[in-house]
């Protein structure tokens, strides 16, 4: 097995839907670890401007995200190309780059057909293949359709695919073990952020300037919701329970966009809470620092959610989070110490949790201590290692 300083010795192709924000450190810092490999990007949404149709807005993300390591645009020859799709990413460019390597880590999920032809040429060339999944139950996010009916049936004979799976949580890692994989082949490379810039920016952020320009009181306490205002995050829960907990000096801000923004803004008025409740609209990545360090805790109410990176966020600039038990990240949160879970769905639990901890100004503060603390082990280093696991486990079985 390789230490932990050393790199992988084989050529590696890591196989990506698009440039996403959140894994491009992890590719920087196999460049610092001198890893032979290429990204693969079948599409450059998100490296150029696209419409998200979630968020409802055109979005240009503001940080570089095609600096500090190697990578190709794959073409894309989708008659009708996107990222909501299967047939939406074709790229059969992929299988001559799969010939060219000795390990195929795929990030682009399942539902593209990218994905099934990059594991079809890794299968038929003997290649060591990996892919990730950021799983972490077998619920589905439409309930109801018919993907959400194969689904159980379907998965087990996805992830046999794989010779190693990556996944982002323990949580994940029961899930993909509950299909009868065996655990020696499931490893756990944690879902992150960039913990060096986020730390950074949050350190120069004032708090009182920030507070000043929303009109918020230095000493208020500040709640935000920070996602997609989309159905199954549940935005509409923790302005109810807001509403209901009625705790003094407190406000609450949505950060982020979507279908659901008009019939908040409605509700809000109906609630009679004025100028308490504040939408900011999509901020981009370096808007969010000053955000997060601002406010006093974060709130994340989804249905569905297989991780939450924006828990990550809000913790490295020392703010703590309730999470509904149906996020992925509750695996940052030591209840009472970094943060809250309640079961989702639950306004009255979650209205309890809230009159709990909202008038404690000191116990938040320390909160929001622990959970930058936490995040010391919760790194790209973390993610990297447990990769080069994966690796010389599969390599040396082949």
């Amino acid at each position: 097995m390789n230490s932990a300083n050393n790199p992988p010795p084989y050529r590696i192709l890591i196989v990506v839907s698009h440039p996403i924000p959140y894994i491009i450190p992890l590719f920087r810092l196999m460049v610092k670890q001198q890893w032979d490999f290429q990204v693969a990007y079948c599409s450059l949404e998100g490296a150029e401007s696209y419409r998200d149709r979630d968020f409802a807005t055109e979005v240009t993300w503001d940080v570089p995200l095609l600096e500090g390591y190697p990578w190709t645009h794959v073409p894309n020859i989708s008659p009708q190309p996107g990222l909501s799709k299967f047939f939406g990413l074709v790229n059969p460019q992929l299988m001559k780059l799969v010939q060219a390597s000795d390990v195929i880590i795929v990030y682009t999920g399942y539902a593209y057909a990218s994905f099934w032809l990059t594991a079809l040429a890794a299968k038929l060339q003997g290649k060591g293949f990996i892919f990730s999944t950021d799983t972490s139950s077998l619920s589905s996010r439409s309930g109801r359709s018919w993907k959400a009916k194969i689904k159980p049936f379907l998965l087990p004979k996805i992830y046999h695919l794989g010779d190693a799976i990556l996944v982002s949580t323990r949580f994940g890692k029961q899930t993909i073990a509950s299909l009868e994989i065996p655990e020696e082949r499931i490893f756990i490379t944690p879902f992150v952020a960039d913990n060096d810039w986020w730390l950074a920016q949050a350190a120069g952020v004032d708090r009182a300037q920030v507070r000043q320009e929303w009109q918020i009181p230095l000493d208020a306490t500040i709640l935000v919701f920070c996602a997609k205002l989309q159905p199954w995050k549940r935005p509409q829960d923790i302005l109810e329970a807001f509403a209901r907990a009625n705790v003094p000096n407190s406000y609450l801000l949505y950060v982020g966009d979507g279908a659901m923004r008009s019939q908040l803004e409605a509700r809000t008025k109906e609630l009679e809470l004025g100028d308490r409740v504040k939408f900011l609209g999509f901020l981009n990545q370096s808007q969010l620092p000053a955000v997060y360090k601002a406010a006093d805790l974060l709130c994340l109410c989804s249905e569905y959610e297989p991780f939450g990176v924006v828990v990550n966020e809000a913790m490295l600039c020392e703010c703590g989070a309730i999470v509904s038990d149906r996020v992925g990240a509750r695996e940052l949160i030591e209840p009472g110490k970094t943060g809250y879970i309640y079961p989702w769905g639950n306004i009255d639990k979650l209205c309890a949790t809230l009159q709990l901890i909202v008038p404690q100004k000191e116990k938040l503060k320390k909160m929001g201590k622990n959970a930058k603390k936490r995040m010391e082990k919760w790194s790209p280093q973390e993610n990297i290692k447990a990769q080069k696991k994966a690796i010389s486990f599969i390599m040396n079985n082949k």
